[in-house]
C-alpha cells in the first residue's frame, strides 16, 4: 500500500513539475494540474479499493497522511484555478486588497477549525478510530457536510479537513507570493530603471534549458571556457527568469521517449521553411 502511494505520489510530483516549467500562465497550469491530479486520485481510490488485507493501522495511516496528501494536490489548484480566473481587472491596488481577501478565507477556515488544527498539528492520535476510520463518525466533532454524499468507502469524517489543511498552507504561500511580486512592481514603477529592458523569453523553461544544453556542448561561448552554471547564471540574467534545477531538467529531457531535443529539433525546421519560403521570392 505505502510503496505504491509512494511511487504514485512521486510520478504525479515529476508530471507538475513539468507542467510548471513548461507553462508560465497560472490558470492553464492549474487546468493541467487538476487533469493529472484527479487521475492520481483515481488510481490510488482503484488500487485501494481493492486491497483486502488491510487492518485498522493500514486504514488509519491511508486516511491520515497518504490520501491527504493526494487530495490536497487537487484542492490547491482547484482553488488556484478559482482565485486566478476570478481575479478582477483593475490597478494592482485592487488586485493585492483581492489576494488579501483570500488570505482572510484561510483564516476563517483556520478559526472554524482551531480544534481540529491542534490535534492535527500536535500529532495527537487519541480520536483516529473516529477520524480516520470508515463508516466512524461523531456529529458531536465538527465534520465537512460533502461526507454524507462521498463515497464511503473512500472517505473518512475527517480525510478530507486534513487535506484542506495541507493545501492551505501552499495556497497562502502562492496568494504571500503574489502580493509580494505586486509590491516589488509598485517600487519599480515608482522608481523606473534607465536600462532600457530586453526581450522576453516567452518559451516555456525546458525550451531554454535544451538550448543552454546545446550551447555548452558546442562550445560556442567564451571558446568553450563558460561553464554550465555561469551560461544559465547569464540566461536568468539576461530574461530575468528562474530556471531552478536546470540538471534535474536536463535528466527528464534526455529520459524523454520520443524527440529528445523537441525545441532543436523545432527551431531547425522552421528555420528551413523560412529559408525556403525566402528562396521561392
Amino acid at each position: 500500500m505505502k510503496l505504491f502511494a509512494e511511487s504514485l505520489m512521486s510520478e504525479l510530483e515529476h508530471q507538475l513539475k513539468l507542467i510548471h516549467l513548461e507553462t508560465e500562465n497560472p490558470v492553464q497550469s492549474a487546468e493541467q494540474a487538476i487533469e493529472n491530479s484527479v487521475a492520481a486520485l483515481e488510481k490510488l481510490k482503484t488500487f485501494f479499493i481493492k486491497y483486502k488485507r488491510l487492518n485498522k493501522i493500514e486504514e488509519i495511516e491511508f486516511f491520515r497522511n497518504i490520501k491527504p496528501k493526494f487530495a490536497a494536490k487537487l484542492i490547491y489548484y482547484n482553488e488556484i484555478y478559482s482565485i486566478e480566473t476570478n481575479k478582477p481587472l483593475g490597478s494592482q491596488k485592487t488586485i493585492g486588497k483581492y489576494y488579501k481577501a483570500e488570505l482572510n478565507k484561510l483564516n476563517a477556515f483556520f478559526y472554524e477549525n482551531q480544534e481540529f488544527y491542534r490535534y492535527y498539528r500536535t500529532a495527537n492520535n487519541y480520536l483516529d478510530n473516529k477520524y480516520f476510520i470508515r463508516a466512524k463518525y461523531d456529529l458531536k466533532l465538527m465534520m465537512d457536510s460533502f461526507y454524507f454524499q462521498a463515497d464511503h468507502r473512500f472517505t473518512t469524517s475527517h480525510d478530507y479537513k486534513v487535506a484542506r489543511i495541507l493545501a492551505n498552507d501552499e495556497i497562502k504561500v502562492f496568494l504571500e507570493d503574489q502580493i509580494a511580486k505586486l509590491n516589488r512592481k509598485t517600487i519599480t514603477i515608482q522608481t523606473p530603471s534607465p536600462l532600457h529592458k530586453g526581450p522576453k523569453w516567452t518559451g516555456s523553461k525546458v525550451e531554454l534549458i535544451e538550448l543552454i544544453y546545446a550551447l555548452h556542448t558546442e562550445g560556442v561561448l567564451n571558446n568553450g571556457a563558460s561553464g554550465l552554471k555561469e551560461i544559465t547564471s547569464f540566461f536568468e540574467s539576461v530574461f530575468e527568469i528562474d530556471l531552478g534545477q536546470f540538471h534535474r531538467v536536463f535528466l527528464e529531457i534526455r529520459n524523454r521517449k520520443t524527440e529528445r531535443t523537441k525545441f532543436l529539433n523545432t527551431l531547425k525546421n522552421k528555420l528551413m521553411i523560412r529559408m525556403d519560403e525566402a528562396d521561392e521570392h
